[in-house]
């Protein structure tokens, strides 16, 4: 068997109850088994994706002490010492800390934005810190990144990274991120664009895409309001420009696997 893929489902609280019950340990082979029948529906597959947002974090934890995810290192490393006779590998989606934060808020079940932000004022929310902990606490295992704003245009590599899989084995359902910005009319649109393309490469059907987002994109979703306390527009403007230069500096990481729109 190839690739299976485990939903959040299947997972959700294994790891948790592992990790506390190893305690900083390496899990024995024996427990790993018992994980992986836990979860898997096939038999001996070549290569195990799962993939859930608390993986390196609650969201009451996405901000701490120390900044933005504090944990994602030493989450990482327990992680992989679940699956010791694994080869792990890392696959994580950064985001403008603006808008992360009015996602994870109403999220937050410990108390309201003072509390999240443990004391930080959001100029100090940087991705390269939690990126050196990562890089740091993998060991040289495969860490592949990318930023959650390029998603609609660069999900079909995102996709092929994680499986595994060839270039030239085709994609179902690869546009959601699409779909969302472009609704159904403007998915035809997009539909027609690529249907006078007999093949196209990675860097065509990027610029396909991009033209027909600039032209057909919803208005209502190209645009997120940040309605967080004592933010104002200058301040987003400042997290924002903080975050590209992260970004800049993290894609040339060593270690680093980048995917770029």
């Amino acid at each position: 068997m190839g690739t299976e893929v485990v939903t959040p489902n299947r997972h959700r609280g294994l790891f948790d109850e592992a990790l506390a019950s190893l305690n900083g340990g390496t899990a024995t082979a024996e427990m790993e088994q018992i994980m992986l029948d836990a979860m898997l529906e096939s038999d001996d597959p070549k290569r195990i994706v799962m993939s859930t947002s608390t993986f390196m974090g609650a969201p009451g934890r996405a901000v701490g002490r120390e900044g933005l995810y504090p944990q994602i290192g030493m989450r990482a490393a327990a992680l992989s010492r679940l699956f010791p006779s694994a080869r792990t590998e890392f696959f994580v989606a950064m985001r403008n800390p603006a808008t992360l934060l009015a996602e994870v808020l109403p999220q937050f079940g410990g108390g309201g934005y003072d509390d999240l932000m443990q004391g930080n004022h959001p100029l100090q929310l940087r991705w390269r810190l939690a990126i050196q902990k990562l890089v740091r606490s993998v060991q040289g295992r495969r860490l592949v990144l990318w930023c959650h704003e390029d998603v609609p245009l660069i999900w079909p590599e995102v996709v092929r990274l994680i499986g595994a899989l060839p270039d030239g084995v085709p994609l179902a359902g690869n546009m959601p991120y699409m779909y969302d910005l472009l609704g159904a009319s403007g998915m035809e649109k997009l539909r027609a664009a690529m249907a006078g393309r007999d093949q196209t490469n990675v860097a065509q059907r990027r610029q396909i895409y991009s033209e027909v987002l600039a032209a057909h994109a919803l208005p209502e979703v190209l645009d997120q309001t940040i309605d967080l306390p004592g933010w104002t527009q200058e301040l987003v403007d400042q997290v924002t420009e903080n975050y590209r230069a992260d970004v800049a500096e993290i894609a040339v990481l060593p270690g680093v696997e980048f995917i770029l729109p």
